[in-house]
């Protein structure tokens, strides 16, 4: 007889700076009762989530290749360190990252395209098709995607 898991879930919170991270961090009361791992650019970032893990990645981009295969490897450290059972992701290059890198390994996966991208869906919300089970936008009329969701925005 398999006893019951009772653990908290574990979650990997991801994204870069700026609106990405402060979009992430409107979602923090929603990982009360997880056992949550943030992780972001800015060490300084630490005081906004003082009582979980809190981890950084190198600042990269589309355009800062080297650092981005740097960056490649941090999530992939990271992911494997903590095994978290959802990773979810406010954007941009490190949540891709680690969403890519988290679905390989087994966890569940969240996209939540950034409030600017109005037009259309990032570039890394497009790449993240293949490896995140929920993409969602926070623009109704960009929700007639395929595979895009719109629950809302978190602003």
């Amino acid at each position: 007889m398999t006893v019951p898991d009772t653990r908290p879930p574990r979650i990997l919170a991801v994204a870069s700076g700026g609106g990405h991270w402060k979009q992430l961090l409107r979602l923090v009361p929603l990982f009360d009762e997880a056992d949550t791992c943030y992780v972001t650019v800015d060490p300084g970032q630490r005081t906004a989530v003082p009582n979980a893990r809190f981890r950084t990645v190198t600042d990269a981009s589309r355009w800062t290749k080297l650092r981005l295969l740097r960056v490649a490897w941090q999530a992939l450290a990271i992911v494997v360190r903590e095994r978290p059972d959802v990773v979810v992701t406010t954007g941009a290059a490190p949540g891709l990252l680690a969403i890519a890198w988290g679905k390989l390994l087994g966890a569940r996966t969240i996209w939540i395209d950034s409030m600017a991208n109005v037009a259309r869906v990032s570039l890394s919300g497009r790449l993240a098709r293949p490896f995140a089970d929920l993409r969602l936008t926070q623009w109704p009329h960009l929700a007639a995607e395929p595979h895009l969701r719109y629950f809302g925005s978190v602003l």
